[in-house]
């Protein structure tokens, strides 16, 4: 007995196309036959499928069928090969066939990736950088072509020089690429020696990579057909180089902006004073540290950071100063810090302390209250 169509695709009466066919992908991709190794069960729901889909598929049976059920579209239920191609091109494209295919052309060399690592002052000031690449090369002994000197490819007998081929399964024919040509519509009957019929060989080649000032981490470059050779004559691919900034012993950046963390002893910062930093372009330059300088206060020197990229500007330098409190200190030094401590009024050489002692103070009173 026969399994109503609608059952057989799992969907309701009155659906519309997309549902149908939706469905129909799905389950024919699911049980087709070169999926399930031949199974009998597959091929079999796999027929069952087709035959539901090609007849729902049809306006003109779908309602005959919706008004007589199988009685309605007795001799259109088993649908020829033509019927079904046209149905797997139509839902499946390329995966099936559409019709003659022409043997496979030349086809462009894939693409590469570099990994470079840079410092940073590479990145600020720009480089030349020379680098070594494992990538498949055009075979020079053939020219690319696989073919010992003096011999050329013929057509392939596997195929005719299509580069596909057909086998009948059942009543369905599924069109496949040629084992024997690997697709290309043609074999090489007299392989060449140095790459042995492939066309490229395996080798090393040495670049020049330009990195051009200002530069991020992450930045990519591309050296255009500097990739894999392409085949049967096809051009060559691209190289692609991804830079990583590696970190630096003395400097953060920050975008175009370049920060530097300084310890300075507490008289200078109490007393004020002057220090040399150093900068990225290897340069020096003198600080004024102006007195009662805190701890995390920044000074900024201006076009002193990082190159922008494609622009002659350059960003900032801050100078984050860090106040060293003194340790190890001599029983000298400690008498000199207590006899500080016991001239000065804490409420003015020492703002923010007795502020916050103040409002402390206050909070705990609120408390009592």
């Amino acid at each position: 007995m026969q399994r109503d169509y609608y059952e057989v695709l799992g969907v309701q009466r009155g659906c519309d196309e997309s549902a149908l066919k939706s469905a129909f992908y799905k389950l024919a991709k699911q049980h087709h036959p070169d999926r399930n190794d031949g199974c009998e069960e597959a091929a079999g729901r796999f027929k069952e499928i087709n035959e539901a889909y090609s007849i729902l598929s049809d306006a003109d049976k779908r309602a005959a069928y919706d008004r007589f059920g199988h009685a309605g579209v007795n001799g259109h239920g088993g649908a020829g090969f033509a019927d079904v191609h046209d149905i797997f091109n139509e839902v499946f494209g390329d995966m099936f066939g559409r019709g003659q295919r022409r043997p496979q052309g030349p086809s462009r060399g894939g693409d590469l990736r570099y990994d470079l690592e840079i410092s940073l002052e590479q990145a600020y000031a720009g480089a030349d950088v020379s680098i070594t690449v494992p990538a498949a090369l055009t075979c020079e002994a053939c020219a690319g072509t696989g073919c010992a000197p003096g011999s050329s490819p013929t057509a392939c007998t596997g195929c005719n020089g299509q580069g596909r081929v057909r086998a009948s399964q059942g009543f369905f024919t599924i069109e496949r690429t040629c084992p024997t040509c690997q697709g290309s519509g043609r074999v090489i009957r007299d392989p060449c020696r140095t790459c042995h019929g492939n066309g490229r060989v395996a080798r090393e080649k040495t670049l020049s990579v330009s990195i051009p000032p200002g530069v991020e981490d992450g930045t990519r470059i591309r050296l255009a057909g500097e990739g894999e050779a392409g085949m049967r004559g096809g051009g060559s691919g691209d190289l692609y180089i991804f830079l990583r900034v590696k970190p630096h012993r003395l400097f953060q950046r920050e975008g175009a902006n370049i920060h530097l963390r300084v310890p300075i002893a507490l008289p200078v910062a109490a007393l004020g004073g002057s220090l040399e930093v150093p900068t990225i372009d290897g340069n020096r330059t003198r600080l004024t540290i102006p007195p009662g300088t805190q701890s995390g206060h920044q000074l900024r020197l201006k076009g002193k950071g990082m190159s922008v990229l494609r622009s002659g500007s350059r960003g900032d330098m801050f100078v984050e100063v860090a106040v060293e409190i003194p340790v190890n200190l001599s029983k000298r030094q400690q008498e000199l810090l207590k006899e500080f401590e016991a001239a000065g009024d804490a409420r003015k050489t020492q703002p923010q302390s007795a502020g916050f002692f103040a409002k402390v103070k206050e909070f705990f009173g609120d408390l009592r209250e």
